[in-house]
């Protein structure tokens, strides 16, 4: 899964601080999957991409078909108990149906997707794909506002549009898609805008709209955005609370990109965190020493639906 020398790929850089004495976590059993089928390939570039994707990052080529089944039959050997894609853009890949196919025949999968390229006959197979694969088929669209106004500033213009366009069509195939929503202006946090956003939703046609609300890391894209981590914002021995080792979302899954593993998809730019080229060199503890770790850690965040 190495890249060969002289890969085209934009240059990984490390973040600006690196804990010295950080905890260590164990891996408690891998019970999930990410695999980054488009790599950091996607149809827009949001100004809060903490692995700044684009149509023009090659940092993480896509994904092969045969590099996807092949991290898929090592996940069964490990009994992996559910999988994630993102990118990236998966619904870039043009061969998304075939993998999709592929892993609902051993485990439940969510897409994480900006729902642009969901036209009317893709919302038609992912709804009956929903109803008949052997395990459960879902999706996260992210939508960064209730108007064109707040999104398109984030996600570009006229993504909201295409967007929400793409919710519709997914609500009349009979798809539920988790809506998610990045926390990039302070009135999100707040109880009357998630109202007020959940409302919004149902209006697209989801008669049981289900909203999952996102604290920004501070890297990539979205350190220029707004600002890079303090110097103190790392964790050290002693800081995580009792059992947390059993809550942080690395404790028990790993990132598969074309370029090795990784311990989550927060870290798939930072060369240090690579862990290596196969699933099975991931089966190790890993050091919580990097700036994102913090994020998690205080927020309590998770990647998983």
């Amino acid at each position: 899964m190495r890249r060969p020398k002289g890969h085209s790929a934009l240059p990984m850089a490390e973040p600006a601080l690196l804990s010295l004495d950080p905890p260590e976590l164990p891996l408690n059993a891998l019970d999930t999957l990410w695999l980054q089928v488009t790599g950091t390939l996607c149809n827009i570039a949001c100004l809060h991409c903490f692995i700044t994707c684009g149509p023009k990052n090659h940092q993480h080529e896509m994904m092969t078909v045969e590099q996807v089944y092949s991290a898929l039959d090592s996940a069964r050997e490990q009994g992996v108990r559910e999988y994630y894609f993102t990118g990236g853009e998966p619904f870039l890949h043009p061969q998304i149906r075939d993998l999709i196919t592929r892993t609902l025949q051993q485990g439940p999968l969510t897409i994480l997707t900006n729902g642009i390229l969901i036209d009317e006959d893709m919302a038609t197979w992912l709804g009956s794909t929903f109803v008949t694969a052997p395990y459960s088929l879902d999706l996260r669209v992210s939508l960064d506002g209730m108007t064109a106004e707040d999104n398109d500033v984030i996600r570009g213009k006229n993504t909201f549009a295409l967007i929400t366009a793409g919710i519709a069509r997914l609500a009349r195939a009979g798809v539920n898609p988790v809506i998610t929503v990045t926390e990039v202006r302070p009135e999100m946090g707040h109880a009357e805008a998630r109202a007020a956003f959940m409302n919004f939703v149902r209006a697209l046609g989801l008669t049981k709209p289900r909203l999952k609300f996102l604290t920004p890391f501070l890297i990539g894209r979205e350190a220029t955005r707004t600002h890079g981590y303090a110097h103190n914002e790392l964790l050290h021995q002693g800081d995580l609370h009792a059992g947390e080792e059993f809550e942080l979302q690395c404790s028990s899954c790993r990132m598969v990109t074309d370029d090795g593993v990784y311990p989550c998809p927060l870290l798939i730019n930072v060369p240090s965190a690579r862990m290596g080229d196969t699933l099975a060199e991931g089966l190790r503890p890993i050091k919580l020493a990097w700036q994102p770790c913090y994020t998690c850690h205080v927020s309590g965040v998770t990647c998983r639906t």
